[in-house]
């Protein structure tokens, strides 16, 4: 790069706010940009789960528990499509046994019909994205001993009940992943508030504040958890108890932020700008949260990045044992329950597709909060 170039760049970049700076800083930030598409594209199907999900979530066949992925498969005769899993019981072990039929296929297709349904309990829709073509099915010509069973596509295997995994696993991302963003949001008031308060008042009150953050990091987290989930009442309706989990999340994971939003208040409060505009008369709560906390967003929005896959994971880890969300609702952490049973993981081991999906998740946001936090100072040296 010339001189002249280098001259055009730099009198370019110093015409940029600093939230631009930080945009083009984190855009070079490639497995953070990648991680983004990638947060993006599983909130929107959580969003619009009954149209991506190719099964209603709680369409059962008894007839197809526990039967193996269906590949999706591709020629110029039969198109896109899966082949046919016939299921017998074992005379034996009396456990199903599935043969699949390779001359036999199953049509999908992409918006094909489906059972009716609402989005959003709102809107009435029968299309799903992509699934069994029924119709392309009936109209299949097989001889006089073909097995008469009911097409299905499991792209990712049944469980115990001859439900969809993978369409479970589209409803339970709604539940798993909205946790965290609301668990956040309240750790956003909370820790904001408490955290620049603590550091724009100080003496006793920042004592008070930090010996009180000081007592609840004290206690282990995954018990205190657990005594939380534990002392949820067992006949409260899901959707309380998905508003106590969230509530229970937030309250202990608030100090994190609380000290990052102190430590830049000590270095703010200092600053020319807040000591003019406390000469000019600028009231105490004018000056925290109108001149102050704006400075510090962009490092705020990186711990909060940061602190939801710790939200996804109490969540996950208090379902899983059963002290938080309970059957018929549907997230990655109940659905891992069937993993407690080391021989139903041995035998069936796609049963563990929930724990793909939360390393997935959580990798993702953990690249994303270290691309922020790169990108989090612009001016710094790279």
């Amino acid at each position: 790069m010339t001189d002249t170039q280098e001259n055009v760049e730099t009198a370019d970049i110093s015409v940029l706010s600093q939230w631009q700076l930080i945009r083009l800083r984190f855009e070079k930030h490639k497995v953070a940009m990648y991680s983004l598409w990638v947060l993006c594209v599983l909130y929107f199907v959580a969003l619009f789960a009954e149209f991506f999900a190719p099964y209603a979530q709680d369409a059962q066949d008894l007839q197809h528990k526990y039967c193996p992925p269906q590949p999706i498969l591709f020629n110029f005769q039969d198109g896109l499509h899966t082949r046919l899993f016939e299921s017998k019981l074992d005379p034996v072990t009396y456990r199903l046994v599935y043969k699949e039929h390779k001359d036999k296929t199953v049509p999908l297709g992409f918006f094909v019909k489906g059972e009716p349904t609402k989005i959003w309990g709102v809107i009435p829709m029968e299309r799903r994205f992509f699934g069994v073509d029924r119709k392309a099915y009936q109209e299949q010509e097989y001889d006089e001993n073909t097995i008469t069973t009911s097409p299905t596509f499991y792209f990712l295997g049944a469980d115990k009940y001859g439900q969809d995994i993978a369409s479970r696993l589209i409803y339970g991302s709604r539940v798993s992943l909205s946790i965290g963003l609301i668990s956040i949001s309240i750790t956003f008031v909370l820790g904001l508030v408490i955290g620049g308060i603590s550091g724009y008042v100080g003496g006793s009150v920042d004592n008070f504040i930090q010996r009180g953050i000081e007592i609840i990091n004290a206690f282990p987290e995954l018990p205190l958890w657990l005594a939380l989930g534990a002392a949820l009442p067992l006949d409260w309706p899901a959707l309380r108890v998905y508003f106590a989990i969230t509530i229970v999340l937030s309250l202990l994971n608030w100090t994190g932020l609380a000290r990052v939003a102190r430590g830049k208040m000590l270095a703010f409060r200092e600053e020319d700008y807040a000591t003019a505009a406390r000469l000019l008369g600028a009231g105490h709560g004018r000056i925290l949260f109108r001149h102050l906390m704006p400075g510090m967003t962009s490092h705020i929005i990186v711990a909060m990045t940061l602190s939801i896959p710790g939200m996804i994971l109490g969540e996950t880890a208090l379902s899983f044992l059963g002290l938080g969300l309970r059957p018929p609702v549907v997230s990655w952490g109940v659905m891992l329950q069937d993993c407690m049973n080391v021989q139903l993981v041995t035998d069936y081991p796609w049963i563990l597709m929930p724990l793909l999906m939360i390393v997935v998740t959580v990798m993702a946001f953990n690249f994303l909060g270290d691309g922020m936090r790169d990108a989090a100072d612009p001016y710094a040296a790279k």
